[in-house]
């Protein structure tokens, strides 16, 4: 029975990958832009509880899967969101130490939300809710790693491996979750709805984790590090505007993940051919 529809031509491989990024992280690595630092800063200190929670809601089907290449996919979705935890786990410890932010804070909302929907939430609702966040970052990823990016070769050389792999690797492994899903026969209007949930509460993650930054660096009231946000959310060339039309794909009746194919993304950057020149 096919239940994985990963295309054949990609392979969902862990790759154990270290990042010498502690000297950039004491800055606005980001082109010294503070915003679009921080912004990223904020997503990864979800990413580690996230990812825990990712490996668990698709763990918890996996002996029900008999498709012998979707088990072998979710052995490689799981490996490959373990080292993004570890990678994630020093990034946010090193980023606190050197910046003066409380982890024990910050991590503690992700904690508490996560367990909410543990404890609310049956398994299928729980997957749902992992098919919808992947999603969510495998448009970001698409956003970053294209070719017409604006944001590539902005960010110094190690933050950018360490995100480009990671984005990478979450394109890989954007329908491992979703096959699984299907495969057990999880309903339309829920992964839909989860969708509609979830990006309102990853972005207001993310922004109370940055006022949380802000607050430390004493930018709360910079009119221009908000003048900065405002360009990379909502800007003609900014996050929201260009990962809208593949976000909006979740919403069809018959969506896959695959129906946007990034394969050329992943051939260009396994042949190292993303660095800006």
């Amino acid at each position: 029975m096919q239940q994985s529809h990963t295309p054949s031509s990609v392979s969902i491989q862990p790759r154990n990958r270290r990042f010498d990024i502690a000297s950039a992280l004491s800055r606005d690595w980001f082109d010294n832009n503070a915003f679009i630092t921080a912004w990223h800063n904020s997503l990864s200190i979800t990413f580690p509880l996230g990812e825990k929670f990712f490996i668990d809601s698709v763990r918890h089907f996996a002996s029900q899967i008999e498709d012998e290449k979707l088990k072998a996919e979710i052995r490689g979705f799981c490996g490959q969101e373990g080292f993004h935890r570890r990678e994630h786990e020093l990034y946010n410890e090193t980023l606190c130490n050197a910046r003066g932010y409380d982890l024990t804070l910050l991590e503690g909302r992700v904690a508490r939300r996560l367990e909410f929907a543990r404890r609310r939430f049956d398994p299928m609702t729980q997957l749902a809710i992992t098919v919808a966040l992947e999603h969510i970052t495998a448009v970001m990823a698409e956003f970053h790693l294209r070719n017409d990016s604006p944001f590539r070769g902005k960010p110094e050389k190690a933050m950018e491996e360490l995100w480009h792999w990671h984005g990478a690797e979450e394109l890989e492994h954007k329908s491992v979750a979703f096959d699984v899903y299907r495969a057990m026969n999880g309903t339309e209007a829920m992964r839909i709805s989860a969708l509609r949930r979830t990006t309102v509460l990853i972005i207001w993650r993310a922004l109370t984790g940055m006022l949380h930054m802000f607050r430390k660096d004493g930018n709360l009231f910079s009119l221009r590090v908000w003048a900065q946000g405002a360009k990379f959310l909502l800007g003609r060339e900014g996050l929201f505007r260009s990962v809208w039309p593949s976000y909006k794909q979740f919403f069809k009746p018959d969506f896959h993940p695959w129906q946007i194919d990034t394969q050329d993304i992943l051939r260009d950057w396994e042949a190292g051919q993303l660095s800006a020149t």
